[in-house]
Formats: C-alpha cells, sequence, structure tokens
C-alpha cells in the first residue's frame, strides 16, 4: 500500500461519512457519473456505420467520433483533476456532469458531421472530470476500511457502461434513431446532477485546503505532449510513417519541456517529487501494461471470432459481451475482497489469474474453438477487475486531499494510454503475427496464428506487470531508510 505522498488529514471526514445515511445515495452518484463516462464510449461505437450513411462521410472522418471524445478525456484528464484539488472536487464534479449533460443534447442535435465531433469533445472534457474526480471523491464518501468496495462498485458501474452500450446504443438506432444514442444520457445527467448535488459531502472548514495556483503553462505542455502522443498511436490506420514519427518526436520533446517546467514553477501541476515514491510508478506503470494486454481483447477477438472461427456478427457481439458481463458480476466482490486481504496481496493474485487468462487465449481457443475462447475470457476478467480495485485502492488510499483529483487523473491517464497503446502496438503484433498487410482479407489460419502469438506476448506483459508489483511490494515493506522520499 501506498505511503502518504502528503500526510492523510481526512479521517474524522471518512468516520462521519461512515455515520451518515446518505453515503450509500452519496456513491450511487459516484456510480451513476462512470456509467455515464463509460457509456459515452461504448454507445457510440455501434452507431458509426449509420452515422457515416447519414453525413454522407467516410468511415475514417466518422471515426473521430470517437477518437474526439478519448483525446479529449487523454489530454486533460490530469489538468481537471487538479483543477478539483484546487478549486474543489465537489464543485468541478458538478461543473463536469453538467458540462457532460449541455454536450450530450449538442450531440444529439448536431446538423453536421463536424459539429457533431465537436459537441462529442466537449463531452469528453466532461467525461475526463466524471473519470477524475468519481474516484478522487471516494476518499472523501466512505471511511478507509471500505476503500475497495467503493472502487470495486465504480470498476463495476463502468463494466456496465461498457457492455451496455452496444445493445442499447442498437436498440435506440433501430427505433428513434441515432440522435437518440446522445439525448439518452441527458435524462441520466440530469440525475447524477440532482444526486451528486444533494448528496455528496461539502467540505467543512477544516477541510478546506491551502490553494495555490493553477499551472497554465505545465497544463498547456502536458496537453500537447498527450496529444502528440495520442495522436501518434492512431493516425495512419496502423501504417507507423513520417507523420507517426515527427508526432512522437513532438511528444519527447513536449514531455521533456514539460518535466523542466514543473521542476521550476512554484505550484506544478504535478509534483515531480512523487515519482520518486517507487511504489507510485509500480502502480502506473502496471496500470498501463494490463490495459495494453485488454484493449488486445477487444482489437483482436472480434476479428478471431470472425475470420478464424466464422462466427456471424450477432454472435461475435453475443461472445464479446461476456467479458464485460463477467466484469459488471465480480466487480463489486473484487472490491470485498480487497478490503477483507489487502490491496498489495490482490494485486498479486489479479496479475497472476490475467497472466493465466493471457496464456490460455494464446492456447486453448485453437484447442477447443469458441469453448475455450470463453473459458480464457472467465479467467482474464475477474483477474482485471481484482487488480484494478486493488490498484485503485493502493493509490488512492492514503493521498492527502490536495492530491486527490491529480492522483486519480494520473491513474486514469496512464489507463487511457495504455489503451491507446494497446490499440496500436497490439494491433500491429497481431498483424505481424497474421503474416499479413490486409487482417480483414486473412485466411483463418493466420488470423489464428496471429492470436497465438499475440496473446503470448500479452501473457509476458502480464508477467512483467507482475514482476513490478513483486519487486514493488518488497520495497514498501522494507524498513524505511534516512533520505526516502515517500
Amino acid at each position: 500500500m501506498l505511503k502518504p505522498i502528503i500526510a492523510g488529514r481526512d479521517e474524522a471526514v471518512a468516520g462521519s461519512a461512515e455515520r451518515t445515511p446518505s453515503v450509500r445515495w452519496a456513491l450511487g452518484s459516484l456510480a451513476l457519473s462512470t456509467l455515464l463516462s463509460s457509456l459515452g464510449i461504448s454507445i457510440a461505437n455501434v452507431a458509426l456505420p449509420t452515422l457515416a450513411q447519414a453525413f454522407t462521410a467516410s468511415f475514417q472522418e466518422v471515426q473521430w467520433i470517437i477518437l474526439a471524445y478519448l483525446l479529449a478525456i487523454t489530454i486533460l484528464i490530469v489538468s481537471v483533476g487538479r483543477l478539483g484539488d484546487i478549486v474543489g472536487h465537489r464543485r468541478v464534479l458538478l461543473a463536469g456532469i453538467f458540462l457532460f449533460t449541455v454536450a450530450s443534447i449538442l450531440c444529439g442535435v448536431a446538423p453536421t458531421l463536424w459539429m457533431l465531433i465537436v459537441a462529442r469533445a466537449v463531452q469528453g472534457l466532461g467525461a475526463a472530470i466524471l473519470m477524475a474526480l468519481t474516484v478522487a471523491f471516494v476518499r472523501e464518501t466512505v471511511p478507509k476500511a471500505r476503500t475497495g468496495r467503493a472502487m470495486g462498485l465504480l470498476g463495476t458501474m463502468s463494466a456496465i457502461g461498457t457492455a451496455l452500450g452496444p445493445s442499447l446504443g442498437g436498440v435506440l438506432i433501430a427505433g428513434p434513431g441515432w440522435r437518440a444514442i446522445f439525448l439518452i444520457m441527458v435524462p441520466l445527467g440530469i440525475l447524477n446532477f440532482l444526486l451528486a448535488h444533494r448528496y455528496l459531502p461539502v467540505p467543512g472548514q477544516r477541510a478546506k485546503i491551502d490553494r495555490n495556483g493553477f499551472d497554465s503553462l505545465g497544463t498547456l505542455l502536458l496537453g500537447l505532449t498527450l496529444a502528440a502522443y495520442a495522436l501518434a498511436m492512431t493516425v495512419g490506420r496502423g501504417h507507423f510513417d513520417r507523420l507517426n514519427m515527427a508526432l512522437l518526436l513532438a511528444a519527447i520533446l513536449g514531455g521533456s519541456l514539460f518535466v523542466l517546467v514543473e521542476a521550476r514553477v512554484a505550484s506544478p501541476l504535478i509534483r515531480l517529487v512523487v515519482f520518486r515514491n517507487a511504489v507510485l510508478n509500480a502502480s502506473l506503470a502496471m496500470n498501463a501494461l494490463v490495459s495494453t494486454v485488454m484493449m488486445a481483447t477487444l482489437v483482436v477477438g472480434p476479428f478471431y471470432l470472425s475470420r478464424a472461427l466464422g462466427l456471424n456478427e450477432a454472435l461475435v457481439g453475443i461472445v464479446l459481451s461476456i467479458g464485460p458481463i463477467i466484469s459488471a458480476l465480480s466487480g463489486v466482490l473484487a472490491g470485498r475482497i480487497v478490503d477483507r486481504l489487502g490491496a498489495p496481496f490482490i494485486i498479486i493474485v489479479g496479475l497472476i489469474q490475467m497472466a493465466a487468462g493471457s496464456f490460455a487465449l494464446s492456447v486453448l481457443p485453437a484447442m477447443f474453438g469458441i469453448a475455450g475462447y470463453i473459458a480464457a475470457i472467465v479467467v482474464l476478467t475477474p483477474g482485471y477487475q481484482l487488480f484494478q480495485a486493488a490498484n485503485n485502492t493502493a493509490v488512492m488510499m492514503d493521498v492527502s486531499p490536495d492530491q486527490r483529483g491529480v492522483m486519480s487523473g494520473m491513474l486514469s491517464l496512464s489507463r487511457n494510454l495504455g489503451l491507446i497503446t494497446g490499440a496500436s502496438v497490439m494491433g500491429a503484433v497481431f498483424a505481424l503475427a497474421s503474416v499479413t498487410t490486409d487482417i480483414t482479407t486473412a485466411r483463418p489460419e493466420a488470423v489464428a496464428s496471429g492470436m497465438r502469438i499475440t496473446f503470448a506476448v500479452a501473457a509476458v506483459l502480464i508477467v512483467v506487470a507482475l514482476a513490478i508489483a513483486v519487486g514493488s511490494r518488497a520495497l514498501a515493506t522494507r524498513p524505511s531508510l534516512p533520505g526516502d522520499v515517500s
């Protein structure tokens, strides 16, 4: 478990939260915030063919409906977390819910594709606030001993949003039309705002934080750096050319400048001293590696099921929904296990289970077909929920109030960077392993070979994460030495 980055001062708040009857409603508002941000991603994916037809646009153009949302989250999530630390978590979270709801209306009434893309970027800004501050708010809402359960609940709601999006989107498109997939989030947003406004705790006099200035230059540099990296990983339709290299170099340069600025400003966006904490670094690295592997299931799974196993679109959709459903069912249980057995131990248990699941995806489908694929997913997915609940709890357990927003943002950022990298890198591994330039026309045997190799690589990545977890636990349990930073 992480030592405090700054000494915690909120045990009285946690204790009072435990005795407050409205704490469940407060958790409900945080869960609904998580559901909305997750639903905003998954519900739009199924509409891309319809939107391409509605706006007479190419697939590459309508893809920006998804990319605008994801890029906005990735670029801004740390900054909005820090803004919450300065202005107040409750105030910024309410603003984020309001912004998300208004942007959903704008998406639903957008007359042109580019106005829809702009509205989706604004919706992504609202989602970034929801993602960063719901996790940050957990320690202000529940007692320390129940942090894992709350993190498990948020993981469950995220999985429900992921699982619900495609099916709900399909029903709405077939009925009222594509605009309904955005407008359906408006009443949910209004309900969320009312619950949050009524039940989220208002900071008292003792909970007030010494508010420093906002690091505008650092925020700009970090945003440009993340934008360059995200674009380097997404543009080019899988081909890494000069533009991708230029963007990657720009990201490296921007990251270097960001570090220089953060070392000199009086009130940095991210205090560089936190990176002297080896356990925090390990948590962020593991989060990125695990997200990279989970993205591989989303990138490779559909091609394997359709091309190698010959399933039709309906069956592919059913099989792909199994993972999110298992996540939804196992999230709260995972959180209870974390509270009972401790986050550091459960991180290791979850990674061992994920390594077994990744290895199973490499070998079982070739042996048992669709049954082998499902069996491997049944092993992999609960392991992921165990890891997520434990890792989030380990990072957020002892973080002081004035750093919760930025730490939560960094957790979400490491996850998003892992997803973006996984889509690019694991997709490239799959294509290379399939020995083809166009995976959509590859032979079934080639796709099956690509599946085996890709998830063998995924298993190796999880083993690396496991080694990091074991090493960080050893560091956390060794006696403190003079000069240690925690």
